[in-house]
């Protein structure tokens, strides 16, 4: 029995349909005799070069263990599947219990975007609360101009 990675990239319009992907796939394997070490659901990244007319794609890592010869069928059975627009097979000495660079790279990048997507509603509310100040004193402002006028209109009357 050998290790082997697969790294399989999906089209990115079937990004919503992963999990059923990911359970269909495991079956296929599991039909050949191929165990699951680990399987890392990367998400979708934007491609080196466009793939199919495809800029981003939606990345899956398997660590699998199985016979040479039974993966050249799945190999075969896959290349008719929609949904997968490029897969690479890797043999590996050893799989690593680790989460993959890939992984890790893109959890941070997901991590970076959301505390920006934070601090952007907070600089919004400081702008709203300067332009509530604004407001207000236009509004005092007003207020003066027509206490003077109401003192002016009654030295008039007297």
């Amino acid at each position: 029995m050998t290790n082997y990675e697969a790294v399989i990239i999906l089209n990115p319009n079937f990004s919503s349909k992963v999990d059923i992907f990911i359970s269909d796939f495991e079956s296929l394997l599991k039909q050949n005799s191929f165990s699951i070490t680990k399987t890392e659901d990367i998400g979708r990244r934007q491609l080196s070069f466009s793939i199919n007319n495809h800029n981003k794609g939606h990345y899956l890592i398997f660590n699998i263990k199985g016979d040479a010869t039974k993966l050249i069928d799945i190999e075969n059975k896959i290349k008719y599947y929609e949904s997968i627009i490029r897969h690479l097979f890797l043999v590996v000495k050893e799989h690593s219990l680790e989460k993959s660079q890939l992984f890790i790279d893109t959890q941070s990048k997901r991590n970076e975007s959301k505390s920006n997507e934070e601090k952007i509603p907070e600089s919004k509310s400081k702008e709203s609360n300067d332009d509530k100040k604004t407001a207000s004193e236009d509004e005092n402002i007003e207020k003066k101009d027509s206490s003077d006028l109401e003192s002016e209109n009654t030295k008039e009357d007297s």
